[in-house]
């Protein structure tokens, strides 16, 4: 009987792990990245008063808590660029936003300029979009607790490519159990981790960490070193980066994030 019962101990155990295994999948979040390229003002111009007047105030309504809208820190001189992160609690919920937008006439009206847009007038030159699947360590998106203004902030918005998929998901498992902890540990603030699924550097992983502004960024990731210096040796973890992309930008006054 003894037996009996430890065997059923270990069964619920295990039963309860797999559910909980499973319940960290489904929660995960979806993230979207719109990235605007852009080729002049009046174009920057546009697309800001989409964002703010008609796109983030539906997005509100269609039950999207925060909308994250970030530009470089140091503007390119040839090509002006618009981040616009947009977090789904399903996959099918992108999909499911632009039905709603469409039946929506608050948005149909403030956006219009934007939507009915002539083609030798348009507000963009391409639209690149970026999934991303959040990581089980951090499985939704957080807004950061920053105490300086937006336009003092700097966001460090990172790409690690692989160069295989194998390895790309060994880093992501990495980050899974270590490097989240170690950036949680140190107050990094961040908004975000996420495997992308859809892009055009895969495979890769994106994560956006966010600091007061500059000094304390660097003062952050000095301190990160000594952390991640206990595990970047590690043989398991060797070779699961082959580049890595890192852009410094701000969000806009009308941002959510």
């Amino acid at each position: 009987m003894k037996h009996y019962f430890t065997k059923l101990f270990v069964l619920a155990g295990i039963l309860l792990l797999a559910s909980n295994a499973s319940n960290a999948a489904k929660d995960a979040y979806y993230y979207q990245l719109k990235v605007y390229h852009l080729k002049s003002a009046a174009q920057e111009t546009m697309v800001d008063t989409y964002l703010k007047d008609a796109f983030i105030p539906a997005a509100h309504r269609a039950g999207i808590s925060a909308v994250g809208v970030f530009k470089p820190v140091t503007p390119d001189t040839a090509e002006k660029i618009v981040y616009v992160f947009v977090p789904f609690k399903k996959m099918d919920d992108i999909l499911k936003l632009a039905e709603t937008m469409a039946k929506d006439d608050n948005y149909l009206k403030a956006g219009a300029s934007y939507l009915n847009a002539e083609y030798n007038m348009a507000p963009y030159e391409r639209i690149e979009t970026i999934i991303l699947k959040a990581f089980t360590a951090m499985p939704s998106f957080a807004v950061p607790q920053l105490t300086t203004p937006k336009s003092e902030r700097v966001y460090e918005l990172r790409s690690y490519e692989a160069a295989t998929e194998n390895l790309s998901l060994n880093k992501i498992g990495m980050f899974n159990d270590h490097e989240v902890a170690i950036f949680t540990k140190l107050n990094f603030n961040a908004v975000f981790y996420g495997q992308v699924i859809a892009g055009s550097k895969m495979p890769n992983l994106m994560y956006m960490t966010t600091f007061n502004n500059k000094a304390d960024r660097d003062k952050h990731w000095a301190g990160f070193g000594d952390e991640y210096k206990k595990i970047s040796g590690l043989p398991q973890y060797q070779h699961n980066v082959s580049k890595n992309v890192t852009l410094f930008v701000r969000p806009t006054d009308y941002s959510d994030i």
